[in-house]
């Protein structure tokens, strides 16, 4: 029988778990409960006890709460729950996950959530899930559902939400993935809009060479997910046309990479082939959210929700010294493909992007920096010609060829 893991709170929402495991009971799972609280007495017994989290967090609970630091305790029941749920992962034990809380029960919830492997059902009913809710979901499929109203009490609205929560992760649960077949391969490949004929180019391609390609979009959790699954042994090479959410982390967009963009694949020795795709580009929202000091440089209207900025030659300077560190760091085999012509859509001649000085600054800076153990291939085409996707998917799979990859 599936086996959904709870976890929760009890001394503030002990109620509210005991109708969840009724609901999960009911849908025809097992349920283990697990008291991630510390202030006061636990509304309904669990199956994992309060005192069993704080150990396995490194911590005595007698100590927590004696601290009475309620930042603290959240953070070292959170290390604890999420051990829990990992070593009942590598039992067996679990087949899906829950939980249920405002911005704290969240972040401790989704915390233990992020350890699992993607595929493993994961569901959080949450007042924050109609917000920001990066900082909660991550590189992982985590399912957000907005509770309506604040987790408090069993009412008319939230044993409705509460009900659906637990019928959708019971029926997750219980689902059997379907076979499909000999796999292939599996490729990690970046896209954004500006750079996507190059990225159908190159994955049609390696399609016919046989692998299977996942996109990415670069979103900023779009690399973080993709690198995510090269951490986890899931994609065998990386085709990173795409580089764009380094911009937004140099200039301030909405869209920043993560601290660690284009390191992971390099210090695990998976083959990456790499480019340069859309670093002419700074993202924001509508054009009325671009902050002022921005409002004078070359501004262009993508769609009503997306504004892009030009980055100049000194921010594109600085990207291509960041691009050559972080690859030359590399320990497996790597080589950077640069489009001489034009790194996006909207960067080559007679587009509103097209700026030479800042192409040059930005290809200077990769010639100057760049290792020696790092392949340099410099192409007289746009980023998006057929003959440079080809050319970029080719050398991953000679790459992957060479090592045994394929």
């Amino acid at each position: 029988m599936a086996s959904v893991v709870a976890i929760g709170t009890l001394d503030t929402k002990g109620t509210e778990y005991a109708f969840l495991r009724e609901r999960l009971r009911e849908a025809g799972v097992d349920v283990i409960l697990i008291d991630a609280g510390v202030l006061g007495e636990p509304g309904t017994a669990p199956d994992i006890t309060r005192d069993e989290v704080a150990r396995a967090g490194g911590v005595e609970l007698d100590d927590l709460v004696a601290a009475g630091d309620r930042g603290a305790a959240v953070e070292a029941m959170s290390r604890g729950a999420a051990a829990i749920v990992d070593r009942l992962h590598r039992q067996g034990k679990l087949t899906g996950v829950v939980g249920m809380g405002g911005t704290g029960g969240t972040s401790l919830v989704t915390h233990a959530m992020q350890q699992l492997p993607v595929g493993v059902p994961k569901l959080v009913v949450s007042t924050v899930a109609s917000g920001d809710t990066r900082p909660y979901v991550g590189a992982v499929d985590i399912t957000m559902m907005y509770s309506v109203v604040d987790v408090s009490g069993v009412n008319q609205i939230s044993s409705r939400i509460i009900g659906n929560a637990a019928a959708a992760i019971a029926g997750m649960a219980k689902a059997e993935i379907p076979e499909l077949g000999e796999t292939r391969p599996l490729i990690g490949a970046s896209m954004f809009g500006v750079t996507t004929p190059c990225v159908t180019a190159a994955r049609d391609r390696l399609e016919e060479l046989g692998y299977e390609v996942l996109v990415f979009h670069q979103t900023g959790t779009g690399g973080q997910s993709m690198e995510e699954l090269v951490r986890a042994g899931f994609i065998r090479g990386v085709l990173d046309v795409t580089t764009t959410e380094l911009c937004d982390e140099l200039v301030g967009g909405v869209l920043a990479a993560h601290p660690k963009r284009l390191e992971v694949a390099g210090s695990m020795g998976v083959p990456q082939v790499v480019s340069l795709g859309a670093l002419d580009m700074v993202n924001f929202g509508p054009m009325e959210t671009v902050p002022e000091g921005f409002r004078s440089r070359n501004l262009y209207v993508h769609n009503p929700s997306v504004t892009l900025m030009r980055t100049t030659p000194e921010e594109c300077a600085e990207l291509g010294r960041r691009v050559a560190r972080k690859l030359s760091s590399a320990t497996g085999p790597t080589a950077l493909f640069v489009p001489l012509r034009g790194v996006s859509m909207i960067a080559t001649e007679g587009q509103p992007f097209h700026d030479p000085a800042a192409d040059e600054a930005l290809f200077s800076a990769v010639r100057k920096n760049l290792g020696a153990s790092v392949e340099l291939h410099e192409v007289d085409t746009d980023v998006n010609d057929p003959r440079f996707a080809i050319a970029m998917a080719d050398r991953l799979h000679d790459m992957l060829s060479e090592g045994g990859g394929a």
